[in-house]
């Protein structure tokens, strides 16, 4: 059983179009460990579900409401890694990239014991989750927003995601001039979008969504490691010892890496005899899944299937889509004859206009 491939609609003033998912959930109704799910997914599809946002609940919902009644599943993330502990953004898509400069390093502790969850003063620090204070919510208009109610971090969390979008996350907000503007006049420690834990995903992607029923889940214990989707409670997490058999979720990876270096041309060529195609991305949450991907290039770029047109003046990509999503980098975009996009492998994943005859490594969609 598995979520549709044409899922959803993205409409606006200039483009209205179904988007392809990049990969597809399928619930599996067979009682298994957390180990053998694994293996099972893997043999049979790409790996352990992994859950990017609350747009992959969604999908997961459309496959529980079929589910028979079960009330918990397997999902692909794991705490058996001996407890050390990552630093994640927790807006969906921002990834944590250590700046020293941005840390208070007499408040900053890099114990376990201590704290997992970032404030911000002066500059970032650590501190407990629990402790009750201000915080500052971001939205989709790129504004940040001071909300003077104390509350602990994942209340925070809640808040800013039900109100917002997330707390603020990424250090171009909370070092950013915005975020400088609203201390003026005030000493304060405020919460920001910054938690580490020890939990990972069964295919080593770094997504930093947790979508944990706090009233079942406590990380402190240790026997139970893998983590589950309670079905019975909209789909929320928590975990259990990892020998305890039950239904679990795969999902099946729909792009493929094609670490060969080609023209954007022969790229193109090679997607539409193998595959379905070079790899389109029409929102965020596509460029993440496709950022993933584009790590284990050994190029330093990855062609997408975007290119310039002369004849119309304008970007396009080749499934003659409009341009409705671009994350270019600040000097990336060269409009000219005979311009491709490539996908940076590494930093920000940004978007660079190349000449079309330079070789690099390609994503096709399956």
């Amino acid at each position: 059983m598995s979520s549709s491939l044409f899922s959803f609609q993205i409409c606006n003033s200039q483009c209205c179009f179904f988007t392809c998912r990049l990969y597809e959930y399928h619930f599996i109704a067979e009682n298994k460990s957390w180990s053998e799910a694994q293996r099972y997914c893997r043999e049979n599809y790409t790996d352990l579900a992994k859950v990017f946002d609350m747009t992959d609940m969604t999908d997961m919902s459309r496959l529980r409401n079929s589910t028979q009644n079960q009330r918990e599943a397997w999902i692909g993330l794991n705490n058996n890694t001996g407890g050390n502990r990552m630093w994640h953004w927790s807006l969906p898509g921002v990834e944590y990239i250590q700046n020293d400069s941005s840390w208070n390093q007499k408040e900053r502790h890099d114990n376990d014991g201590y704290g997992n969850c970032g404030r911000k003063r002066d500059k970032l620090a650590d501190a407990s989750c629990d402790h009750p204070m201000w915080f500052i919510c971001y939205d989709v208009k790129k504004t940040l927003y001071l909300i003077e109610t104390p509350m602990n971090w994942t209340q925070a969390q809640s808040y800013c995601r039900s109100h917002y979008s997330d707390l603020a996350s990424g250090l171009n907000q909370v070092d950013g001039e915005e975020m400088k503007a609203l201390f003026i006049g005030r000493v304060m420690s405020v919460w920001v979008g910054l938690f580490r834990d020890s939990w990972r995903w069964s295919d080593g992607s770094d997504f930093s969504f947790r979508y944990w029923d706090m009233e079942l889940f406590n990380d402190k214990q240790s026997k139970k490691t893998c983590a589950m989707t309670l079905l019975n409670r909209s789909g929320k997490w928590s975990s259990d010892e990892c020998d305890k058999e039950k239904p679990f979720f795969c999902y099946d990876d729909k792009l493929i890496l094609i670490n060969v270096n080609k023209t954007w041309e022969e790229a193109l060529d090679y997607c539409r005899e193998s595959h379905r195609g070079l790899v389109s991305i029409t929102n965020p949450y596509q460029q993440r899944w496709v950022q993933e991907r584009a790590k284990n290039a050994s190029s330093p770029f990855v062609w997408l299937g975007l290119r310039y047109s002369c004849t119309l003046d304008l970007w396009f990509w080749i499934n003659d889509k409009l341009v409705c999503y671009e994350k270019w980098s600040k000097e990336g975009k060269t409009e000219e004859c005979g311009r491709a996009v490539g996908m940076q492998r590494g930093g920000q994943h940004e978007w660079v206009s190349q000449r079309d005859n330079e070789t690099y490594n390609f994503l096709c969609f399956k």
